[in-house]
């Protein structure tokens, strides 16, 4: 277990990303969701991360059901603000498919960095958790409200930290500059950074995580497969969310070559890359089933060999000051 800046959080190595089974894309069964999680248990992952936006409260409901009979000192939860739930003006029979989720569009999200706002939408989130406590809460994509997430909301965080309601706080986004900010203008514990990190983009190396480490800072690394390429690289493949363009395609495929070539997999080397950084505490991995979990897992305890990364700079694609991992296989825990 890794611990979380200068808090006494602590995290797995590996962790499990609750978006998915709060039906991203596409409906994923009640039992599927359920199965999934007691898979990532199972594995020894012991660090779970959910929001508010994911399907609109239900990955929540259903992390909060999954874990319900585990050991609540066993196991780190995180949640995010800033986009709080209210129900919606309509009849609620359209879907939420333009928000990224196959759930009815019983809710509305408003952007809400508000200390009042933060509060609301956290207590909320424990009444769907069906939990008295979060570990961990991330301010969420606070991208076009900066001045409103560092005027109040980072403030709200740090009280919420210092009366112990939460251990731990920070911002999680998909874009590194501003993350960089949280961690050198605010006593941040932990951000969470999404798709800047991996072998495909690693705008995160020259700003956030250098600065992180330099202040003892940790990071989550989420996106390690840049939404399913560097999974499955393949023409229609998702990058960032949307159809990856046929450049990144080509470039995944070459990366994917030489994997091939050491006997590993790409999977296996996009975690094991993004965990090497010494500022990184955890790689959130999203799972909509039993058995891609166990595959996560399993690829993230395999061993990527030591040749690998060099051949990699030889061909152009990992930049020289990337840190690699050592020849040695990893435990989710």
């Amino acid at each position: 277990m890794n611990r979380l800046g200068r808090s006494g959080v602590e995290v797995s190595a590996l962790s499990f990303g609750a978006a998915a089974i709060g039906n991203l894309y596409t409906e994923v069964g009640e039992a599927q969701a359920h199965d999934a999680v007691e898979a990532a248990w199972q594995r020894g992952i012991r660090y779970f991360d959910t929001a508010p936006h994911y399907g609109l409260g239900l990955s929540e409901r259903r992390l909060g059901a999954a874990l319900r009979d585990h050991p609540r000192d066993r196991y780190t939860i995180s949640t995010k603000v800033g986009r709080r739930l209210e129900p919606s003006d309509g009849d609620g029979d359209g879907d939420d498919l333009a928000g990224g989720f196959a759930v009815p569009a019983t809710h509305r999200r408003v952007w809400d960095f508000s200390a009042d706002g933060i509060r609301r939408t956290l207590e909320s989130s424990l009444e769907r958790l069906g939990l008295d406590r979060v570990d961990v809460v991330y301010l969420h994509d606070p991208d076009e409200h900066a001045e409103e997430a560092f005027r109040e909301g980072y403030p709200a965080l740090e009280k919420l930290r210092s009366e112990g309601v939460v251990g731990a706080i920070g911002a999680g986004m998909n874009q590194a500059a501003m993350l960089t900010r949280f961690v050198r203008d605010t006593d941040v514990d932990v951000v969470l950074c999404a798709g800047r990190y991996t072998l495909l983009d690693q705008s995160a190396l020259t700003g956030l995580l250098p600065a992180a480490h330099e202040r003892g800072t940790s990071v989550v690394i989420g996106g390690a497969f840049n939404s399913g390429l560097l999974a499955n690289p393949e023409p229609g493949a998702r990058y960032n969310y949307t159809v990856a363009p046929s450049e990144l395609v080509e470039r995944a495929l070459r990366l994917k070559s030489v994997a091939d070539r050491h006997g590993t997999t790409l999977r296996a080397a996009a975690l094991a890359f993004c965990a090497a950084h010494p500022a990184v505490a955890s790689v959130l991995v999203g799972a909509r089933s039993a058995h891609e979990v166990r595959d996560c897992a399993h690829q993230f305890a395999a061993r990527v060999p030591a040749g690998f990364w060099p051949d990699l700079r030889a061909e152009g694609l990992l930049p020289a000051d990337a840190p690699v991992p050592a020849d040695a296989p990893k435990e989710p825990s």
